[in-house]
């Protein structure tokens, strides 16, 4: 391998690892981003403004507040440097009278002499002060004589001790000659200002989600086959098309679920009078073996036809109610126990959901009487949180191949084994049970059960 073939190696890597460092970030990023509409239009909002207000502050603080400070701080050392040079110059001054009157009227300051050993240790430097940094540059930049500073002992008053030949200046000037005292000021407006500005965009924000979640709330509830009472489009334009939109679906498929309904109606009708008059010309018939077992062939044609035109229905047309479903599961023990098997029912968190009764009843009536088909024991167990309705039922059966497990639910589907064959042979127990759990927003799936047979386990939104 040649040296270039070497380098190309080495980009070619690097180039990779920075790929998967960037996809990490990237990762690491989305995984802490909120999930939610409103938070997240929330950060688009106030992330600009922070970023913005930030900026500005960093550009005040370097470009005004430091520069006014140092350039006012640089004035009072000058007067100090006159101060110490007029000091020098005139040393016929009794008592230095001159020296504080033109201090005190001319500039501003309050001037003493103390002995030198008056001088106090140079203290520890305060972790951020601007004013401290400033005259310390410009005391060693124009006097360059040992001195001494206090810029927090007094809010008002900043003092100055500077060290001369036969005694030690001290000098009082006010903090506002060599601080820009009004920066807390604009900083205070600025994030003031910002607050507001925040206050007024969450409201407004608040109540254009608002809409939204209304639109998920009634999509979400027609799903689980609930009634989605005094829903109106409001909100933006866009969310008002997206709910005429849903307003417009749902009415189409009520209506085809509506026609659907009343063909399967007319079908029945038509068939039953069928078996009708099949029933009332066996029974002028003698009775025979062979009218016996026209008799058990019609009886089983009607099994068939409930069955077909309960699955094509799905109890679509039933209302969601309220359902203690301890009670439910109560019957559902008394009625296995009729067919002589050992049930135990338990029941944790809030019995009361609402469902369609009826039809979670059907539902697990199937998966109750499937396992009393092929099991002696029974264990139903339910459990509910606030997201949560969940009901196992469990068995003590030969059970069902893990590869086979998806296959039983498909209708009319009849396998050697399998264990969705009801009691008329139409292979649609488990596939109604399915339709109604999903009809509900909810599933049904199947597992190994710890009595030795088969679980299966309702699970549907609350």
């Amino acid at each position: 391998m040649t040296t270039l073939d070497i380098r190309i190696e080495r980009l070619r890597s690097a180039a990779v690892r920075a790929s998967e460092f960037g996809d990490a970030i990237g990762t690491w990023i989305k995984n802490r981003m909120p999930a939610g509409l409103y938070p997240r239009s929330l950060l688009i909002i106030i992330a600009p403004m922070v970023i913005l207000q930030s900026v500005v502050a960093f550009v005040f603080m370097e470009r005004h507040w430091n520069t006014v400070t140092r350039r006012l701080s640089a004035a009072v050392t000058q007067d100090i440097s006159a101060l110490i040079d007029i000091y020098k110059s005139y040393p016929q001054d009794p008592g230095n009278t001159q020296i504080r009157r033109i201090a005190q009227q001319r500039l501003g300051l309050v001037v003493d002499f103390l002995p030198v050993s008056e001088m106090p240790p140079p203290g520890p430097k305060p972790f951020f002060s601007l004013l401290d940094q400033a005259l310390s540059e410009e005391i060693r930049k124009q006097i360059g004589r040992p001195y001494w500073l206090d810029t927090v002992g007094r809010s008002s008053i900043v003092e100055i001790r500077i060290q001369l030949d036969n005694a030690v200046m001290r000098v009082f000037a006010r903090r506002s000659a060599a601080y820009a005292s009004n920066s807390e000021i604009f900083l205070l407006w600025m994030v003031g200002t910002s607050l507001v500005l925040l206050t007024v965009a969450i409201l407004f924000l608040r109540n254009q989600i608002k809409p939204i979640q209304r639109l998920a709330d009634a999509a979400e509830s027609f799903g689980k086959g609930r009634e989605v009472p005094n829903f109106r489009p409001r909100g933006a334009t866009e969310v008002r098309r997206a709910a005429h939109a849903f307003i417009e679906m749902k009415s189409r498929v009520e209506r085809a679920i509506e026609q659907r309904t009343t063909m399967l109606a007319g079908v029945s009708h038509d068939l039953r009078t069928v078996l009708t008059r099949f029933k009332l010309e066996l029974a002028l018939l003698k009775d025979s073996a062979e009218a016996e077992a026209m008799n058990k062939d019609v009886d089983e044609m009607s099994r068939m036809l409930e069955a077909y035109l309960a699955f094509a229905r799905g109890d679509a047309g039933e209302q969601s109610a309220a359902t203690d479903m301890s009670v439910l599961l109560e019957d559902l023990k008394a009625d296995a126990e009729r067919q002589g098997r050992n049930v135990t029912v338990a029941f944790r968190g809030p019995p009361v959901v609402t469902v369609r009764p009826n039809a979670v009843k059907r539902c697990l009536a199937n998966l109750v009487s499937n396992a009393a088909r092929f099991g002696k024991t029974i264990s139903i167990v339910g459990q509910r949180d606030h997201r949560w309705l969940i009901v196992s039922v469990d068995d003590d059966g030969p059970g069902i191949p893990a590869g086979m497990r998806e296959d039983v639910f498909k209708p009319f589907l009849r396998l050697d084994d399998a264990r969705n064959q009801d009691e008329g042979g139409t292979g649609l127990g488990l596939a109604i049970a399915r339709d109604i759990a999903r009809s509900h927003g909810g599933d049904i799936t199947l597992g190994d059960s710890q009595l030795g047979g088969l679980r299966a386990t309702m699970r549907i939104p609350v």
